[in-house]
């Protein structure tokens, strides 16, 4: 599996990459506008992330507008049955982030930080992306 983790602070990102290590291939990004970069490029070269793990607080693009982008990629490709996982792992708890993020930008799931392990690896077992 190959997994993008999304977010400006390099703590977060080692992290999740720890936590990711057993279970994909990871690369970060550091704001939401390389995130996109990274994830259209994946996408042509026909090697699209299955997970993406994305913050929403982060400079030059945040987490909501990637989100969005980066569904519209997956659309304009025609790359709707084979939609990225993307679950904002974001400390912004409020009911209007997350209906942001689930109605307004298609994610899949939200977990508040601090990621927990277990929560994540949850996740992963119930989008079937490890068995």
């Amino acid at each position: 599996m190959r997994c993008l983790v999304v977010d400006d602070s390099g703590f977060e990102r080692e992290m999740m990459g720890f936590f990711l290590a057993d279970y994909a291939e990871t690369d970060s990004a550091c704001d939401g506008k390389e995130a996109v970069d990274m994830f259209s490029r994946a996408l042509a070269e026909g090697r699209p992330y299955q997970l993406v793990c994305l913050d929403i607080l982060m400079p030059n693009m945040n987490g909501q507008e990637a989100l969005k982008k980066m569904r519209e990629t997956e659309a304009a490709a025609g790359n709707i049955e084979q939609k990225a996982i993307i679950i904002m792992t974001t400390a912004m708890n409020s009911r209007e982030d997350m209906e942001e993020a689930i109605w307004g930008g298609d994610c899949n799931d939200y977990l508040v930080k601090p990621v927990i392990l277990a929560d994540l690896v949850a996740l992963m077992h119930k989008y079937k992306l490890i068995q």
